[in-house]
């Protein structure tokens, strides 16, 4: 099963390639199945098996959330856009995108409501599979540490009081109706004008979201001493007014000082553990006495986690004066 997971991630990472080259020959079942040796019927079986759901049904949401994401953030038309995802006309797509989400393209592109996009899969995933950055480590151990000062920002998340970890706060927050993984990664995703959106060649579930740690006497005591909120979503502008999804919570968080430790690119499949321990160790011995500046534990502040094996990982933790 481990290389199964490993192997549909490659399949699921070559969908979206595919779909942004407007490759539609390399998207067809067989095509797929025999990148992997295996017969239709049975790539099929374990792509349903793995993901969910029906191999034609992941295509036909995946090609609909980049549909969406270029009716939002471009001038293309309508047409054109139905055309370069694979819908035969404008009526084709107008139709599908009714059913899949009750609005049609013109209705979203002048008002782009938040819908729950079909975000990429990830059936390899060391944090919701709990595996992951075990075999063969390495790494150089630099982790950069450096204050900023962030400017006043929205944050638009979920949150949960009792969870401990990734992992374990989308198992807590899968029993809560609208507040499961899929859900929530898809609203966001939906959300234009994040902070954090790095664009580039991807398109899914990372575009723009983080976990954070909300200072709150309502917390779990952390192991670092402090009683914390676990957090998932995105950083908005200050300015923004756009709609907020109602399982959501919209938060101000005003400029602040805040120190970062930061690791460079890894693996993300042997050098996980390993950078998590480095981060872990730097954070732990940074000595405060000589810079001035100690840990801001008041209630209300925040830090952010940042996890993207192909930029860094990143710890961006509230500081003040000593």
């Amino acid at each position: 099963m481990y290389e199964w997971h490993k192997n549909m991630q490659t399949i699921v990472d070559e969908i979206d390639i595919c779909i942004k080259n407007k490759d539609d020959e390399a998207l067809t079942l067989k095509h797929l199945a025999d990148r992997l040796g295996y017969s239709e019927f049975y790539f099929s079986r374990k792509f349903s098996e793995i993901s969910g759901m029906k191999f034609k049904d992941y295509l036909r949401y995946r090609k609909l959330a980049f549909s969406l994401i270029d009716l939002r953030n471009t001038d293309c038309g309508i047409l054109e856009i139905a055309l370069n995802y694979g819908f035969s006309s404008h009526e084709a797509f107008t139709r599908v995108l009714r059913e899949a989400y009750g609005i049609t393209p013109s209705q979203y592109r002048r008002k782009p409501v938040p819908v729950v996009l079909r975000t990429i899969i990830r059936p390899f995933d060391c944090y919701l599979t709990e595996n992951g950055g075990n075999d063969m480590p390495y790494s150089d151990g630099t982790v950069k540490t450096y204050f900023v000062t962030i400017p006043a920002h929205k944050f638009l998340h979920i949150r949960n009081y009792e969870s401990i970890g990734y992992w374990d706060f989308w198992q807590k927050q899968s029993l809560i109706k609208g507040q499961d993984f899929d859900t929530i990664c898809g609203l966001l995703n939906s959300i234009k004008g994040k902070l954090d959106d790095v664009g580039g060649d991807e398109n899914n579930s990372g575009s723009g979201q983080l976990m954070a740690f909300l200072n709150t006497p309502e917390g779990r005591i952390c192991s670092w001493g402090i009683p914390l909120a676990e957090c998932y979503g995105v950083r908005l502008p200050a300015d923004y007014n756009g709609p907020v999804p109602e399982q959501m919570i919209l938060s101000d968080i005003p400029e602040g000082e805040y120190i970062v430790f930061e690791h460079g690119p890894f693996d993300y499949e042997t050098e996980n553990a390993i950078v998590e321990q480095h981060i872990e160790k730097a954070m732990k011995e940074f000595d405060y006495r000589t810079t001035g500046y100690c840990l801001d534990t008041a209630p209300g502040r925040i830090f952010y986690f940042y996890h993207d094996c192909k930029r860094f990982w990143k710890y961006v933790r509230p500081v003040r004066k000593a």
